[in-house]
């Protein structure tokens, strides 16, 4: 090594591949820890945070321009003690500190740069600096001595915004008003977000466009609680634009991360496992209700990318493909139309550039991102065709370079695509898939666990514990899923383990709800404790759907008085951010008017009835198996009714009120159909 690039960088030994891109950096990098927050009060030093994650574009942006040069290195490296985070390893960390950043009135984004005191509390930040002055802003070099000069020379402006920042931090979010939210207030607010979104493009207004999975999912629970088909047409506009848009890739399947324009039309091209897990869930969810060849085939085509590029050699799912490649956003998946024609010949090309939006002049930067946004009506012949054509093109991208592959596998993340492979097996009589979602599911519960605890991130045998209360949601909503979907005991005890761990560790006896962090995980500067849905559910939502179900699934009533004293305390604060907490209401809406199928006896009459009951919309309804009437508890609504019938029969239970028993399939149908509509 050279004198010009000797330096102390402390990644090399990390296992996130994010930190691991950084490794070479000329930074005296420190990965987060007691060590460095040591360092920076021995050598009386700020401390620069650095948080990003390996698809994000801007993050390398930075990195290029910054970090990986020389002088601002020395800069960083003389007046700061520099701590990079992955936040996808570390979504504790971030919380803390995205939160403070918005505290300053800041718009929150990665990468995200904060400056903090040597006991790691926050008194300034942003995002991207660029690293010369631009556009009124002053270039990062810049920005480093002046905070470095504040620090020494005007300590009372730091310990002032330190303490406000740190008392805001600190504060909860509480409501004075009575919890008073019922099916009429869930109706209004869907009513309230439906006139908010796109009416051409589907989706929030304007642009950039995220799925919003969790709005959807509001929206059509909407339709499905009031019998109005205006929500259903509202969620499936968005639903199918985003799976005609350039968002999702046509010739490999998955979608992107969001889109910059209104028309969905170009995506920031990363590819993250938590987007497709939500979107695979929500088309399972309308394919359970009104069949959609469009959503089969996006469904399908969506599991075969997971299992061909995003499936570890373990069984497990990695988190994300990166955006750039050959250090240029989306130049793996874009193309020309000469490209095409070389490719397909003339004819084909022609059709091909027809139905997939070709031109010369391209629809971006002079490139054609593949959609079919302008035309969605094939013949079956020329289906047929495209198919041919579309595996010709992928072949062919195949051989490019290709974007870098995140590889940890997080537990959250693959709890959300384990629970919808069990929805979408069902929805879309895909049995395979059920096979995938539990070798999965296997992995985490046995390498990802230590002592009967789950850990979060776990990469190249290396785990990071104890996991967040988002891993042991995530996990036990899967594990709730897959029992829905096979009977399988197991799974049903996994899920009240997890449950009864959570509840011992993350349990948040004085406010309600639950932390982020273990009670017995590294000391922050504050336990983090947000309700506010972000990318993924909020994990207090999940813990409420959660506990709805496993209160009906295990017969046990103390989870129901879980989940009506964490609704008393919950909704409240949702009702004073209806759109930032949708999960919870979505989870309101399941306990309200979710319906309780249950099915008693064995055989194929019992297989046929649970066949029924496990096609119907997984986000209403609550599948239990009980080969005997005696399984069921003897308090539960069914139990007499059940014990006073022979053979097999099944029952719809709504709000501890069952209906008479019904024995084939097609009476089940009718008697939910009917209480739906009722």
């Amino acid at each position: 090594m050279t004198e010009a690039t000797s330096h102390t960088n402390r990644l090399s030994q990390a296992t996130s591949p994010y930190l691991l891109q950084h490794q070479h950096n000329p930074v005296d990098w420190w990965q987060w820890g007691p060590e460095a927050l040591a360092e920076a009060r021995r050598a009386d030093k700020p401390i620069l945070l650095s948080i990003g994650y390996a698809a994000c574009h801007w993050c390398h942006v930075m990195a290029h321009e910054s970090f990986e040069d020389e002088a601002t290195a020395a800069v960083m490296n003389d007046l700061f003690v520099s701590i990079k985070v992955d936040r996808e390893e570390r979504p504790d960390i971030d919380q803390i500190y995205m939160s403070a950043l918005h505290h300053l009135g800041e718009q929150g984004g990665w990468p995200l740069t904060m400056f903090l005191t040597p006991d790691g509390e926050p008194f300034w930040g942003g995002t991207y600096f660029p690293k010369t002055a631009q556009y009124g802003r002053a270039g990062f070099a810049d920005v480093l001595r002046a905070i470095a000069r504040l620090y020494h020379e005007e300590p009372h402006k730091i310990t002032a915004n330190r303490d406000a920042l740190v008392k805001r931090l600190a504060n909860r979010t509480r409501s004075n008003n009575a919890a008073n939210i019922g099916v009429a207030e869930l109706d209004n607010a869907a009513t309230s977000i439906a006139r908010a979104t796109d009416p051409t493009n589907g989706g929030l207004r304007g642009a950039p466009k995220f799925p919003q999975c969790a709005m959807l999912e509001f929206l059509w629970r909407g339709g499905a609680r009031t019998g109005d088909d205006r929500f259903f047409l509202t969620s499936n506009l968005a639903l199918t634009r985003i799976s005609q848009g350039g968002i999702y890739d046509h010739l490999g399947g998955g979608y992107a991360r969001y889109s910059v324009d209104e028309k969905w039309l170009v995506p920031h091209f990363e590819k993250m496992l938590y987007d497709n897990a939500q979107i695979l869930d929500l088309l399972a969810l309308e394919q359970a209700r009104a069949p959609n060849a469009l959503y089969a085939q996006r469904a399908a085509e969506t599991v075969g990318w997971l299992e061909r590029e995003m499936t570890t050699p373990q069984g497990a799912f990695a988190s994300s493909l990166d955006a750039d490649s050959e250090g240029e956003e989306g130049k793996f998946y874009v193309w020309s139309q000469g490209e095409i024609e070389q490719l397909l010949g003339t004819d084909d090309a022609t059709l091909f550039a027809a139905k997939y939006d070709v031109t010369r002049d391209g629809n971006f930067e002079g490139h054609t991102i593949l959609n079919r946004l302008l035309s969605d009506e094939d013949s079956p012949t020329e289906f047929e065709q495209l198919a041919a054509m579309r595996a010709i093109l992928l072949r062919a991208r195949d051989k490019r370079i290709r974007p870098g592959l995140d590889d940890k596998v997080l537990a959250d993340w693959n709890g959300l695509m384990i629970a919808a492979l069990a929805h979408a097996s069902t929805a879309f009589s895909q049995p395979q898939w059920i096979t995938i979602a539990t070798k999965a599911f296997d992995f985490i519960a046995t390498e990802m666990t230590r002592d009967s605890r789950l850990g979060h991130s776990w990469r190249k045998g290396q785990l990071l514990i104890p996991a967040l209360a988002s891993d042991y949601a995530a996990m036990t909503r899967a594990a709730l899923a897959l029992f829905e979907a096979t009977g399988e005991q197991r799974f049903l005890r996994q899920a009240i383990g997890w449950q009864q761990s959570l509840d011992a560790h993350y349990a948040d006896a004085e406010h309600g709800g639950y932390y982020l962090t273990a009670d017995d995980a590294e000391g922050l500067i504050v336990r983090p404790h947000s309700t506010v849905d972000d990318a993924i559910p909020n994990h207090v939502g999940l813990i409420a759907q959660n506990l709805v179900r496993l209160a009906v699934l295990s017969g046990d009533t103390h989870w129901r008085s879980k989940v009506d004293a964490l609704f008393a305390k919950l909704l409240p604060i949702a009702g004073e951010n209806v759109f930032g907490h949708l999960s919870i209401l979505n989870a309101l809406d399941l306990y309200l008017t979710g319906a309780e199928i249950v099915v008693v006896g064995e055989g194929k009459e019992a297989d046929a009835l649970l066949s029924v009951a496990r096609k119907l919309p997984h986000a209403t309804t609550i599948v239990l198996h009980a080969p005997r009437a005696d399984d069921l508890a003897s308090n539960h609504p069914a139990h007499a009714k059940a014990k006073s019938v022979s053979g097999t029969a099944a029952f719809v239970c709504r709000q501890q009120s069952c209906s008479l028993p019904v024995t084939t399939a097609h009476d089940l149908m009718q008697l939910v159909t009917k209480q739906v509509s009722t």
